[in-house]
């Protein structure tokens, strides 16, 4: 909520700046005779539109991710690089016609202006409003509950850095306590890691501070793999050693040592272009494909009874349940007797021509219904089915960090190992999971495609 707020503030200052921006370069150009004009152009609608431009540019940028305590350095060189594309797209947009009616070096004079003028009013505006909000943070508005969790000594050094940065916005409100004895100061202590999820729960906590030795390897996996179902920031404090050595990159604020956890990575204009891609490829080859799916369902009908199509209910992104479907590859009711279990490399329940589809990956063609229905991408985390999911969640820490992103048809896992046979695959594939969601790119989900198609093309599939 705090998040959509601060967005929403943003979003009006930005507006309220851009504005005044076409204001102050509509005088210069229009009002100030230093350049001729046959008449007046209108003043509303042109800054309606630009505001409109302005706005979805810097969205498209990465203007208006959580910036909370962020560096103002890092803000204002982040507007200057969104300022600039803007202006070079207005370069060809806009003032393409001032340089067919105009002196060529005019028309360059007046797009370094006005990149000037809205790089000074949105610079100002953000700053203005970032000194704002650390006066608020620091009189104790707007503040972040936080717990540290971790040894005494840990907790206590990670307490005394935030009691002397106010303006990080954290009010640690207790602590919960992974090794022997306790604090001396008056840091309230919850309890142990028993009692994570509770106090998770009860306390309202947003932010997750892990103060553990760089050696409690799986206890950080632990750790995190507990917080992962609710809705909490997730910060580790680094050994110095880890910071001396480079093992660890820090970001530091006001001289306090932390790295997030697992953040979105894919830049929002990455986002847009990854669905933008998922929705014209696969437009494209459902539209090809269709001659294939004559021939598909006549094997599947002449090679056993029962339908086409196969429905399961899988899960998405964020928990949500969706229906995935499939060319039917099994025999009816093929888990009637045995309940959910994974496929085995001979798996008797596959038919004859389902070892086919199975071999050439023909199977997942129809999935791409789900990728324009918008509950799977192209590229991603394979999707489970619930039973599953809930097993699975138990007994592997970080198992339900998939689900931060939207499900694939194919994947890292996919084109690096094959089909979940057993828990010690899916432990294997999960960790490629996890290393796709930490490193999302276009560029990445373009070669898990090529590797994919070559895999289909040479038929190094899973049969």
């Amino acid at each position: 909520m705090q998040h959509k707020r601060d967005i929403f503030i943003l979003v009006a200052i930005d507006a309220v700046m851009v504005s005044l921006a076409w204001l102050v370069y509509y005088e210069f150009r229009v009002r100030s005779g230093w350049f001729p004009t046959t008449i007046e152009p209108d003043i509303l609608m042109p800054m309606l539109v630009i505001d409109l431009f302005w706005l979805l540019v810097f969205w498209f940028i990465g203007l208006y991710r959580p910036w909370y305590a962020e560096s103002r350095f890092d803000e204002l060189t982040l507007i200057f690089k969104a300022v600039t594309v803007g202006a070079f797209i207005l370069f060809f947009v806009v003032f393409i016609d001032d340089a067919r009616t105009n002196d060529p070096s005019t028309s360059r004079l007046l797009i370094l202006v006005y990149w000037f003028i809205v790089l000074t009013s949105v610079g100002s505006g953000r700053m203005v409003y970032r000194s704002v909000l650390k006066r608020l943070v620091i009189s104790g508005i707007g503040r972040r509950s936080a717990m540290i969790i971790g040894t005494p000594e840990r907790a206590e050094q990670l307490h005394a850095l935030l009691k002397n940065a106010p303006a990080l916005g954290y009010t640690v409100v207790g602590f919960l306590n992974t090794g022997n004895g306790t604090t001396t100061t008056d840091l309230k202590e919850f309890g142990t890691l028993n009692d994570l999820e509770a106090i998770l729960a009860r306390e309202n906590i947003q932010e997750v501070l892990i103060a553990l030795p760089s050696t409690e390897h799986e206890l950080l996996i632990d750790i995190v793999g507990r917080c992962s179902p609710y809705k909490v920031g997730l910060k580790i404090q680094p050994d110095m050693y880890d910071i001396i050595s480079g093992q660890a990159r820090t970001h530091q604020i006001y001289g306090v040592p932390l790295m997030e956890i697992m953040p979105e990575l894919m830049k929002p204009w990455e986002r847009v272009t990854k669905r933008i891609i998922d929705i014209i490829v696969s437009l494209v080859i459902l539209v090809l494909s269709f001659p294939l799916w004559i021939v598909i369902a006549l094997g599947i009908k002449l090679s056993s009874r029962g339908p086409i199509l196969y429905r399961q209910e899988r899960v998405g992104k964020n928990g949500k349940i969706f229906r995935i479907i499939k060319f039917r590859s099994m025999q009816v009711d093929a888990e009637k007797h045995t309940g959910p279990r994974w496929a085995d490399r001979d798996d008797p329940r596959v038919t004859s021509f389902g070892k086919i589809l199975r071999k050439t990956h023909f199977d997942e063609i129809p999935q791409l219904l789900n990728v324009l229905e918008g509950d799977m991408s192209l590229v991603g985390p394979r999707p489970e089915r619930p039973y599953f999911v809930d097993k699975l969640t138990n007994e592997i820490a970080l198992y339900r960090r998939r689900l931060n992103v939207r499900p694939g048809i194919t994947g890292w896992a996919q084109v690096k190992h094959k089909y979940d046979e057993s828990l010690d695959d899916v432990r294997t594939k999960l960790r490629y999971d996890l290393f796709y969601i930490e490193n999302m790119s276009i560029r990445m989900d373009l070669k898990i495609l090529l590797h994919t198609l070559y895999n289909v093309f040479t038929g190094k599939g899973h049969a």
